[in-house]
């Protein structure tokens, strides 16, 4: 039975995650493979390493076609790593489709891949004056709502098939600032009824605004990732070419005063700000790091 199958498979991923050699039934797509490499080359400059990996899987649909059976399921890595007298857990989750034919696995691959992107959309400047009223960004108020929320939806929100930005604002509103509204959606940072502003959903247009917004949401750029405290925020352009794709949320620091975050569309929790094990990363990738003022 495929189910037996599609099992065996899921435990094989989760030790060859853990081990350095590949085994013949690795049917992760190179680009995967080469991600993990990465990670484990990026673990090793932190002084870092996983000791362990708890994985599970349950299946979200099947279909039938051709005398191939398509298995869409969902995959849960709890990566124990090590970083030097430290631990920490960092967790995945991935919706994947295989296909068998005669019991046999024909493919693997993830349904959403990391840097997938709706349309980069621009937004208008804000040119109103400075909100100077003082208020304070509750940050483990973020953090809380980032972590009960990292691996499913709130239902009280609008969720997408690219959700990562969604998930980073309603963080930061959880955290105490609130919405800018306007009737329409290039202007302000909003989500309410069942419309929003391109800077509360879309990756391009959220970066754009905390560059530029004067009221509300306001960030400060930072120089380094390290100088961003739980509650802030990390851009990612992954292939330099001025179109901004991923939003995450800054949840802890590891051991060496680097942040960890949280991010949707790959449910991440606890994964290092660096992406350097995404299959979207490139050499050319660039980063915007904001403080959320």
């Amino acid at each position: 039975m495929w189910t037996n199958i599609l099992k065996n498979y899921i435990q094989n991923q989760s030790q060859w995650m853990i081990g350095n050699e590949r085994t013949s039934r690795v049917f992760y797509l190179m680009k995967e493979q080469e991600s993990f490499n990465r990670k484990k080359e990026m673990l090793k400059e932190r002084k870092a390493s996983i000791v362990n990996n708890q994985t599970s899987g349950s299946i979200v649909r099947t279909a039938e076609a051709d005398g191939k059976t398509q298995v869409d399921y969902l995959v849960h890595h709890s990566l124990l790593i090590k970083q030097g007298y430290d631990f920490y857990v960092e967790e995945l989750v991935q919706e994947r489709r295989s296909v068998f034919e005669d019991d046999v696995m024909l493919s693997d691959s993830p349904i959403v891949e990391e840097g997938s992107s709706t349309d980069a959309n621009k937004i208008d400047r804000d040119t109103s004056p400075p909100d100077m009223r003082k208020g304070v960004y509750q940050r483990m108020e973020a953090v809380k709502y980032a972590e009960r929320w990292w691996n499913t939806h709130n239902p009280a929100f609008k969720s997408f098939d690219v959700n990562c930005t969604n998930y980073v604002s309603q963080c930061i509103n959880a955290g105490g600032i609130h919405m800018t509204n306007h009737a329409v959606r290039t202007k302000g940072w909003w989500m309410r009824n069942n419309s929003w502003s391109y800077s509360w959903s879309v990756a391009h247009a959220f970066r754009w605004f905390l560059s530029g917004s004067r009221s509300g949401l306001v960030a400060e750029e930072k120089h380094s990732a390290s100088q961003l405290l739980p509650g802030d925020i990390v851009c990612y352009d992954f292939n330099g070419d001025g179109r901004w794709e991923h939003s995450t949320i800054v949840v802890a620091k590891d051991p060496m005063g680097e942040p960890l975050v949280n991010a949707n569309t790959t449910n991440s929790r606890m994964r290092y700000w660096g992406y350097e094990d995404s299959t979207a990363y490139t050499k050319r990738i660039q980063y915007k790091f904001f403080h959320i003022v």
